[in-house]
This record gives structure tokens, sequence and C-alpha cells, in this order.
């Protein structure tokens, strides 16, 4: 059976000493989006995330902010993961490879990914270290490692010039974004898995 009759939706929970968090995702959503992450510039990546992906997002999280947002950052990146991977199902159907350009501003990000059952992430950017409001920008490279990790991606990021760290992040979810909608979207010349090896 495919996917193509079916929904493609996804509720995780996660509760550890660290962070409570409830997100539910539909693949196949309008952009509507509802989270509350404690959060303001994540709740913001995410917000843009689920709008150009055109990805319904709901997302509950309570961590331990008197400590820092880093645990509360990448639990959500592992739970969006663990989301995607839950409503693509078996793959069956679906594109799989997508890739994006974002420009913003001054800022240029190129996103390649592989919905394949292997997760790998490449990282280049000419982020460092500082903050945006309360988010340390190092924060968004453990998001993705979180992401990958738990949806089985392959994801190359690759900024190559930017100077505005809000800019240069802000293009990266949305390039991200805009790239997991071509990858998750169904084709009808597809039939079963889109592998030469049958499975993925």
């Amino acid at each position: 059976m495919t996917r193509n009759n079916m929904d493609r939706k996804a509720d995780i929970t996660r509760e550890t000493n660290e962070t409570q968090i409830r997100l539910c995702l539909n693949l196949d959503g309008d952009g509507t989006s509802n989270i509350n992450t404690g959060v303001g510039f994540l709740d913001h990546m995410l917000e843009l995330f689920a709008k150009h992906g055109f990805f319904d997002l709901e997302i509950e999280a309570k961590g331990d902010l008197h400590v820092d947002a880093h645990h509360t950052t990448e639990d959500v990146g592992i739970c969006l993961g663990q989301a995607i991977y839950k409503a693509v199902g078996d793959k069956a159907g679906m594109r799989r490879f997508g890739s994006f350009t974002v420009p913003m501003y001054e800022s240029l990000a190129k996103v390649d990914l592989d919905i394949c059952g292997r997760p790998y992430l490449h990282y280049e950017t000419p982020l460092d270290f500082g903050k945006i409001g309360e988010f340390d920008i190092e924060l968004a490279e453990e998001f993705f490692h979180g992401f990958v990790n738990n949806s089985g991606t392959t994801l190359h990021i690759n900024v190559p010039y930017g100077t505005n760290q809000h800019h240069i992040i802000e293009a990266i979810f949305k390039a991200v974004a805009k790239s997991l909608d071509i990858a998750t979207q169904m084709d009808n010349r597809i039939t079963g898995v889109h592998s030469t090896k049958g499975s993925l």
C-alpha cells in the first residue's frame, strides 16, 4: 500500500528531565502553525518553516531555560525529525530529493537533502558565535543535528556568504522548509520507493 491515500501526519511526545515537548505535524497542510517553545527566536524560525513548507505544525515545549536554550532547541529538532520520519512512512511514491536556494538580503542559503534513511549533516556557514536576542547562534546547528539523526535525512546546508546572523539563519530555515516540501511531494510517476534498491 502506498502513502498516496493516507494521512501523512504525526504526533510526537518527548519527556525528559530537561524538556517536555508535544509536536503535531501534517505534511500536507497549508502552513498553519501554533508554536510555543519558550525561545522566541526558535518560535519565529519554526513558524516560517511551517509557512514556507506548507506544513501544519503545532509545538508546545517546556524546557530548562533557566540553564539556557540548548536542550529545548536540540530536543525540538529531535521531535521534528521523529515527526518527519513517522509522517513519510514507507516513502512509497515520494520524490525523496529536494533542493532550494533562498536569498535573504545580503545572505544566501542553499539546501540539498535526501530523505533516504541515512542521517548526515553538512553545515557550512559564516556563523561563528554570538546571540540573536537570547538565542545562541550555534544552536541552529544543534537543531539540525537532532533533526537529521531522527528523520534519517542527508542534509547539506551551505551559506556561501552573508553577514547578518538573523538573515543567515532565517534563510537556512526557509531553504530547508522549501527543500522538504519538494522532497515529500507525491509523484504519480513513482511506483513504490524511488530507489533502484527497492527500499530506503
